[in-house]
């Protein structure tokens, strides 16, 4: 791959171009990351409101009608139903794992058989989550061992 950055006074904003061969997921995760990265959750902690960038998000939870974005610098609610985010976050590499919980794949380091056929997601912070049997096969066709 090339990267070639030029400047240009006259544009108002970043204007990003890929020239490539053939689109293929090499480029689709390339696009996927950029548009990620202005995309950001409100979240709240300690009674403050914060921004949090999409990409920094390991994984989302929604826990007794609450729902929570897990990050490396701490854990904070969002006011959006997880299917919201789903919705909002899945061009950005983000997959459901169970009824309860969606994933930042790119986060995810290593992934393990477990019981039940479930399997398990470890996170590049070493936490672990669980993907149940009902969504395992759509992770196995994901990293392509389907």
């Amino acid at each position: 791959m090339q990267i070639s950055v030029n400047e240009d006074r006259a544009l108002g904003d970043i204007h990003v171009a890929i020239r490539c061969p053939r689109i293929d997921g090499r480029v689709g995760r390339i696009v996927a990351n950029l548009e990620a990265f202005d995309k950001r959750l409100v979240g709240k902690r300690d009674g403050g409101t914060y921004l949090v960038d999409a990409v920094q998000v390991l994984y989302v939870e929604a826990v007794d009608r609450r729902v929570f974005a897990y990050t490396a610098q701490g854990v904070f609610e969002v006011a959006l139903r997880l299917y919201e985010i789903e919705d909002g976050l899945a061009a950005f590499d983000f997959v459901r794992i169970s009824k309860q919980m969606i994933v930042n794949f790119s986060k995810v380091r290593a992934i393990k058989p477990d019981f039940n056929a479930r399997l398990q997601l470890v996170l590049e912070n070493g936490e672990s989550v669980i993907a149940s049997r009902q969504y395992s096969s759509d992770i196995k066709k994901k990293i392509g061992a389907v």
